[in-house]
């Protein structure tokens, strides 16, 4: 039976395993953070996903400058050794790599066997035959760590020469440490769990996301709208004022507010309106034709923050306090002693479910002012 021979321990080998499991886990978190800040448009999870992974790399860095201080290798030592075996590789230049197995018999410890491979040059091969005594470079530390040394020192040469080297047993073969799979196998382990982690504690806002994704693509075609014209007598314009409204299925899908907003303002004419309201069934606005009487009282629909608005739907129904909302409702109303043609509005989203109504507010950029929860 062969015997391996290895500096690390069992107690080493189980830090070093629950290391990888651990370090495997702060990847998974990271890759998780980083991928769900991309679908969730959170630049702070991402933020966190990459720091995640900084963290990890420069820990496992300082880990390693300690333990190369930590772990100072032997020098190497000489030794004598006999020849048991050898096998020259193919090459296709005059440096022929051989495959030696040798007894190296170092004097302060019983001999071993080992296997090597080491270049030679072609013409070098005839002096090392089979059960030939060789001076060699061994470490007491990594013992399977040999190199031939193929130009000794006089007095080497000389014991060499003269000296033998009794074979060892096969049992005392020595042989480098091989590869830990299980380590591999414990990093993979981590890292699916602490993605999967991350996944669980954000699976609501990643399942409402992934949801609204699945609508805009099966939905975009059978999305529609339209708009009717009214003129009616108005009291904040020189003259009239339409009507319309427009519908889609999907009334929170990427863009599909802006292109039903921009069809309104395409038919009617006008991008002014006395009051629009966006609700889960579809657009209606009031557009101002004309001159207005008071500019301050007219909604600039063109300047309107559409694209925030169905996060700000999302936050109102998951962040206010209602477990299951069942409708909900955007209204715009121009800030009270805002400068003529600032457009400043106060955005309100109401949601309604069984448990009453709450509503947000935010400012014409689309940022939260105002929170009234149930």
């Amino acid at each position: 039976m062969a015997m391996i021979e290895t500096r690390e321990s069992v107690g080493e080998r189980l830090k070093s395993g629950a290391l990888g499991f651990l370090s495997g886990g702060v990847i998974g978190a990271a890759l998780g953070c980083f991928v769900a800040g991309c679908i969730l448009e959170s630049w702070r999870l991402c933020v966190v996903g990459v720091g995640l992974f900084l963290f990890n790399m420069a820990a496992w860095a300082v880990r390693g400058r300690l333990q190369e201080a930590r772990d100072v290798r032997a020098p190497a030592r000489l030794a004598l050794a006999v020849i048991e075996s050898r096998r020259a590789l193919g090459s296709d230049t005059a440096d022929i790599p051989v495959e030696f197995e040798l007894t190296v018999a170092p004097d302060e410890r019983t001999a071993y066997r080992v296997k090597m491979r080491q270049d030679l040059n072609l013409v070098d091969i005839p002096d090392y035959r089979p059960r030939g005594v060789v001076v060699v470079e061994y470490r007491p530390d990594d013992l399977w760590d040999v190199k031939l040394v193929t130009e000794p020192t006089e007095e080497w040469a000389r014991r060499a020469s003269v000296e033998t080297v009794d074979s060892a047993p096969v049992s005392a073969m020595v042989e480098a440490p091989r590869g830990d799979g299980a380590f591999c196998l414990l990093v993979l382990l981590g890292l699916l769990v602490g993605a999967g982690i991350v996944v669980l504690l954000f699976r609501a806002e990643l399942a409402d996301e992934l949801g609204d994704s699945s609508t805009k693509t099966t939905s975009s075609s059978s999305s529609s709208s339209t708009y009717s014209e009214t003129k009616v007598t108005s009291g904040v314009s020189t003259g009239t004022t339409v009507s319309g409204t427009a519908s889609s299925d999907s009334m929170l899908a990427e863009g599909e507010l802006r292109r039903l907003v921009g069809s309104l303002v395409s038919g009617m004419r006008t991008g002014n309106a006395a009051t629009i309201t966006i609700d889960d069934h579809g657009i209606s606005m009031q557009g101002v034709l004309g001159a207005p009487a008071d500019p301050g009282a007219v909604i600039d629909v063109n300047a309107l923050p559409l694209e925030r608005l169905p996060g700000l739907v999302r936050i109102a129904q998951t962040k206010l306090g209602i477990a299951e909302p069942n409708s909900w409702r955007i209204t715009f109303e121009p800030v009270a002693g805002s400068a003529p043609g600032s457009g400043a509005v106060v955005i309100r989203v109401t949601v309604t479910g069984a448990e009453g109504k709450a509503s947000l507010e935010a400012d014409t950029e689309g940022r939260i002012t105002k929170r009234n929860p149930r």
